[in-house]
Parts: structure tokens; sequence; C-alpha cells
């Protein structure tokens, strides 16, 4: 990626130079792939624009790296956790058993997540959560009974479908986006099918049939994938009915080769995101060991610059890659600049 210096009026933190000296003197970021393009783009720029070294930016997943972020503290630990979900109590609770207590949570803009599929492959464009959920449920509702997923065709269960295979290629567990595709669509469709009134009906308690909503067929037609998001894209690219789960932003840099599908109606976009008219959206976060600052050098610099007006805000870089500008961007940069923690936000 190469993106135009900042000018050194657009962004009065650019003027900081590096001064503290330490063992380890770059900013290291690991986690959620979502969250990926945007952290690389922001750690070009700063390395660009400041005098200090761009920060290393990895992948790897939301709960790989808050795994990694909540190892302790000091240089050979992460200074920061990108998520596309939020930090999980039990994660909290890891960060404070090693010592991580002090937890600093930048949201940064919100995400879509979208279905898409082959461009030339067949006419995947409308869907519901109800569907997703008839195609990849382990118990789908069935002439009234709660059953094994018979279904091997999407025209099985919804006529308006087309009659191809089913074949959905899903983030694996370790991703921020398998939560919010459980929550927003499984659990939603598993709902709208009455599936989930029958298994409690049947004798389950709410947990219990929540829990049997999120399970997926493990017959071949619903993989993992615990990859990024070009590894979803290769397995589309190798089968025609294949169905991605994608952020927007991945889409949008991949109209020529995929095309998306409505959810409920409603086309997702930057706009429709925006104004809280899809249905199948998110916020993205970092989150950044308040311990460090000081210490790493041009920690909580970093967070600035990314949560700056010129670079999450509308029409900023962040902007035009498919993020979608946090209407309260104002409040997160006051939190970065007093390095308010989670404990002292509650």
């Amino acid at each position: 990626m190469s993106f135009v210096k900042l000018t050194a009026s657009s962004l009065a933190i650019a003027a900081v130079s590096a001064t503290a000296a330490a063992a380890r003197d770059n900013v290291q970021v690991a986690g959620s792939s979502t969250v990926l393009p945007y952290a690389s783009i922001v750690a070009e720029l700063f390395g660009e624009n400041t005098d200090f070294p761009t920060p290393v930016v990895e992948s790897g997943g939301s709960s790989a790296g808050l795994k990694r972020f909540c190892e302790g503290v000091g240089e050979n630990t992460i200074d920061v956790a990108n998520a596309s979900r939020a930090i999980r109590e039990k994660e909290i609770k890891a960060c404070a058993d090693n010592g991580v207590t002090d937890i600093i949570e930048v949201r940064i803009g919100y995400d879509g997540i979208v279905f898409a599929s082959q461009q030339s492959g067949p006419e995947f464009t409308a869907f519901e959560p109800s569907d997703i959920f008839n195609a990849i449920g382990a118990k789908v509702m069935v002439d009234g009974e709660v059953v094994t997923n018979p279904h091997t065709n999407w025209s099985d269960f919804n006529s308006d479908l087309p009659d191809a295979e089913i074949a959905m290629f899903i983030p694996g567990t370790k991703h921020g986006t398998r939560e919010v595709f459980e929550d927003k669509v499984l659990l939603e469709g598993c709902e709208a099918t009455g599936a989930m009134q029958a298994m409690m009906d049947g004798g389950m308690n709410e947990d219990d049939a929540e829990d049997a909503c999120l399970d997926v067929r493990t017959d071949g037609k619903s993989v993992d994938i615990d990859g990024d998001y070009t590894e979803t894209l290769a397995r589309i690219d190798a089968n025609t009915n294949g169905i991605g789960v994608f952020g927007l932003a991945f889409y949008e840099n991949n109209t020529d080769k995929l095309k998306v599908a409505t959810m409920g109606g409603v086309e997702p976009t930057t706009e429709s995101i925006a104004a809280g008219e899809y249905p199948v959206s998110r916020p993205l976060f970092f989150y950044v060991k308040k311990a460090h600052i000081g210490v790493i050098p041009g920690l909580k610099e970093y967070a600035q610059f990314f949560v700056a007006d010129e670079i999450a805000g509308p029409g900023g870089p962040l902007s035009n890659y498919g993020l979608v500008a946090d209407p309260e961007l104002a409040d997160t940069q006051s939190k970065v600049e007093n390095e308010t923690t989670m404990s002292e936000s509650m």
C-alpha cells in the first residue's frame, strides 16, 4: 500500500519525535484479520509521518491476539491487540491473572459482515438469517420437527434460492467475526424458523437451546476458515457454488471477483451500516496495554494517530478502505488522550 504523506498541519501528533530509549523501539500489534488492513494502513502512515519506527502488525484472529496480549507485561509481550469484537470477561480475567490490569479499549469504527460469492456463480443475491441457518445449522426444522440437517441444495428450503449445492465458508472459532456471525445470523435464523422454541418445548433450557442453535453441520457443507479472508476467497475461487463470509472492506476491495447478497433486504454499504439499517454489522476495536505507555516508544502516539479525525474520520484513508466512521470518535480520542482504562470508564 502507498499513501501520500500527511502534512505537518493535518496531524499535530505527527510532530512528536521518538525519544524514550527501550530494549524494543517499535510498537507490536496482533489480532483480528478484519482490523488487520486498517492497522496496516495506520502503521505505514505512522512510520511515514512521525519519527517513530513503523509498528509491526500481525494477524491471527481476535482470540489469538487477545491471548497474546494477556500473556503479561514486558517487552517480550505485544502492546496492542486488534479485535473485531469486544474483549470477553474471561479474557479480562486472564489478563489480570498475568498482571495486565490496566487496559484501554479503543473503538475505531464499524464494519459489516457480508455474504459474497463468485461473480459468475449462481444468483446468490438475497438472504435472510433463516436461509443461512437452514443451510448450515446442525439441527433444523423440517415438517414441524427438529431434525439433523438434511438439506443439500439451497432450494431445498427456499424455492427463491438457486438450485445449487450448499457450500459455505465461514470464519473459524478463533475469529471475532465468528461471534458476530453466530449472534446476528445463526441465532436470529434459529429463532425465525421456530427451531429454538421447538428445542425448548422439547425440554432444553434457553441456554442449551442457544448453544444448539450455534452448532453447524460437520458433513462438509459448512467449512471453518481459520486463516484470513484471502483463504476464504481462494476457496470460493475454487468452488462455483461457494459462499463466503467477509468483512465489508475486503469485499469492496474485491468486487472484480465477488458479488454480494442483501441480508434482510438491505444491501451492505458504508451508508447502510452508518444508518444502522444493515443487520449484520459490528464495532471494531483495539486494546492498549497501559503499562507499556511511556516504555515502548510511540505507543500512545500510535493510538492517537489511529483515531485522529484525519485517519479514522469520514473521508480519511480508513473510510476510503471501508471503515464506517464512529459518530462518537471524539469520545474515543479523549479516552486515548487521558489514558482512560476500561475499569475507569465503567
